[in-house]
């Protein structure tokens, strides 16, 4: 499917320590050698930060791995139980759950296959003669979840938010991002050559000699190359109008020839579809030209090794060290996870609505939903009355953005209609298929979307996933279960660190509808300027003092943080921090509170927004982040944030000229 979310934390880094004065609080997590004014993340977090090392499984190790790592345990659980009940209907959501679960385990049967599984695919791949051939056989790839050459999914129009339409989108990239085949620096280089080692050594493995696999190596690199050099970079994706080019079949035909689209459509069984976006019209110019004149071999070459990309997590153990060598030297992690949690990982995204039923049904009451939805409202609260007040926006603009904050919909713990799985097929076979047939099922369901109205009850996140996000297509936030416990709710807790925390978090997705994304779309869900001119200039004014301020920081080897890239998170954050702290500051707990370890309620608010974002990470997986990730560094989430809020500087006596003081003071809302 092709969505753009804006996503509380792509790369999530949680768990809180509790001290038994106060639930949610530890005193042992702070660093009291370092001064709040000048480094309150280290304040905060320091001490959680020499505690927590990261595990040598792991690239970070943070406060949301924690509270993923405890929500897998739960989920183990449950599916061991499931796999182990007697009698479970062909079918059901027990025997998916369960049968993924065990097929993904056999580890004994899954060496013993190795290969032979893929070897339909590949056979399918060798036999393609003809560019006609070969939209059959990419459309094929696509829908059982092999990232070829473009990306092709439902799509809510951003003319009417009320129907959904076809999406085609660039793809088509081993490597996380088109900066690490066009940008020549020692870290790009190095990540390179793992890259090529992992296609060299996949292909050793699925039967070609050392030579050959190394001419499809370069083969591979080299049409990947042409991709990178005509896809958009992620900033420049940021622009929702730099991707929206409505068209039809006849404009994709004109613009890309060289694919047979009429028969690509047809396997994918949209041949009927009236409109589609093209996301990046000189794109798929690009790949038309690629395919038209590359090879047909090479091409073939490139298609086998993203199936074998692709399957490699779920093949034989030689396969997965062949990948893993090469993710060791991307994010620095030193050993892959235990494998009953790689297999809940894929199982989730396999059958997850499923897996979700049965982790709402045990561990999250209607009651914990009734409680933060109270918070929500009050979040929410604070900011129609900041839009009320704000001196810099006109009566007009005012207007609409208070409208469109009325319409904004909540889904908070698991969707109102859960998806079902009918008529896919899951067993104890083949592990790796199980993953394809899932794809399939998934991508069909998918598809089945396009030309019909929009349905605003569906959830692309399952219930059990770390996580929020924001749809600015529809106009949603969505927090599910998993996100709505210890560090982030914790109704046990004083209301300052569940409004530092979960109140932030609230605030942070529903600045999203706000940000430098979200605000070019309406009440509906319609990408439509509602702004003013005057108003759209400074709001742009506002946003240009965030990007330059997140512009000025490093990390590990002293690569800058991106600072276009991550504006609309940093605004976010920002807006999240202040509205929690207006809604908190409203209730009678702002004033009479208990304090904690001399902390005073407001201070403890700061803490528990800090604590949100403690974390270790490698330097690997820093540098892997600041390339791609719309999201700050954890420390700069906190630090870069709180520099910008004077009821912090207040709260903890913030001198002028101190770091945790920003001079130039940028401001929204």
């Amino acid at each position: 499917m092709l969505r753009y979310f804006a996503v509380l934390a792509a790369l999530a880094i949680a768990g809180a320590a509790v001290a038994a004065s106060s639930p949610g609080f530890n005193p042992a997590d702070l660093d009291r050698s370092v001064s709040p004014a000048q480094n309150f993340y280290q304040f905060a977090n320091g001490g959680w930060q020499k505690s927590h090392p990261i595990p040598p499984d792991y690239s970070r190790w943070g406060t949301f791995t924690l509270l993923h790592v405890k929500n897998q345990q739960r989920l183990k659980k449950l599916v061991e139980e499931v796999s182990k009940e007697p009698g479970r209907k062909p079918g059901s959501e027990a025997q998916m759950v369960g049968d993924f679960y065990a097929s993904g385990m056999n580890l004994q049967a899954i060496n013993r296959a190795g290969i032979r599984p893929l070897l339909p695919q590949i056979e399918e791949i060798a036999k393609i003669h003809d560019r006609k051939e070969l939209a059959a056989v990419l459309a094929r790839l696509q829908a059982r979840g092999v990232n070829v050459f473009f990306r092709f999914g439902s799509e809510v129009s951003r003319d009417n938010s009320t129907r959904t339409i076809g999406g085609i989108s660039q793809g088509g990239l081993g490597l996380p991002d088109r900066d690490y085949y066009l940008k020549n620096s020692a870290r790009n280089r190095k990540v390179r050559a793992a890259y090529r080692k992992f296609i060299i050594e996949s292909f050793v493995l699925a039967g070609r000699t050392k030579s050959e696999a190394q001419r499809a190596a370069e083969e591979v690199m080299s049409i990947e190359t042409v991709l990178a050099k005509a896809s958009l970079s992620r900033v420049a994706r940021r622009n929702p109008y730099a991707i929206w080019h409505p068209g039809t079949l006849k404009r994709l035909r004109a613009l890309a020839p060289g694919i047979d689209w009429n028969g690509y459509f047809s396997i994918r069984n949209v041949a009927s579809m009236k409109s589609l976006n093209i996301a990046e019209p000189k794109f798929f110019t690009a790949v038309s030209r690629l395919v038209k004149h590359r090879p047909l071999p090479a091409v073939k070459t490139y298609l086998e090794w993203h199936l074998l990309m692709a399957a490699s997590p779920f093949l034989s153990e030689n396969f997965e060290r062949a990948r893993f060598a090469y993710i060791s030297v991307l994010t620095g992690q030193k050993r892959p996870r235990p494998r009953w949690m790689r297999v809940l990982a894929a199982e989730n995204g396999a059958v997850g609505f499923a897996l979700g039923k049965l982790y709402v049904k045990r561990y999250f009451p209607p009651r914990e939903k009734a409680a933060v939805e109270s918070i929500l409202a009050n979040v929410r609260a604070a900011l129609a009355a900041t839009i009320r007040h704000l001196a810099w926006m006109s009566a007009k603009t005012r207007k609409a953005a208070l409208k469109k904050l009325a319409k904004l919909k909540p889904m908070i713990g698991y969707p109102d209609h859960w998806r079902t799985y009918k008529g896919l097929e899951i067993n104890r076979g083949p592990y790796v298929l199980n993953i394809m047939r899932a794809a399939r099922f998934n991508s069909a369901w998918d598809l089945a979307l396009i030309g019909k109205p929009t349905d605003r009850s569906i959830w692309y996140m399952t219930p059990q996933t770390v996580n929020a996000y924001y749809d600015p297509s529809t106009n949603q936030i969505v927090f599910p279960a998993a996100i709505l416990q210890p560090p982030f709710y914790n109704p046990k807790a004083p209301l300052a660190l569940n409004y530092g925390a979960v109140g932030a978090v609230m605030g942070h997705e529903i600045t999203h509808g706000f940000d430098d994304q979200g605000r070019h779309f309406d009440a509906e869900g319609n990408l439509k300027d509602w702004w003013t001119k005057a108003d759209a200039k400074r709001f742009e004014s506002r946003a240009n003092c965030i990007t330059r301020q997140f512009s000025g920081y490093t990390v590990a080897g002293g690569e800058h943080v991106n600072g276009k890239l991550v504006t609309g998170e940093a605004i976010a954050d920002l807006g999240g921090v202040t509205l929690a702290y207006r809604a908190f500051e409203k209730l009678p707990a702002a004033r009479s509170g208990k304090t904690y370890d001399n902390f005073s309620p407001s201070q403890l608010f700061f803490l528990g927004f800090a604590h949100v974002w403690a974390a270790n990470i490698r330097p690997a997986a820093e540098r892997l982040q600041v390339s791609r990730d719309p999201h700050p560094p954890a420390v700069y989430r906190v630090n870069g944030t709180l520099a910008n809020v004077p009821t912090f500087w207040k709260s903890f006596n913030i001198p002028r000229g101190a770091a945790m003081r920003h001079r130039s003071f940028c401001q929204i809302w």
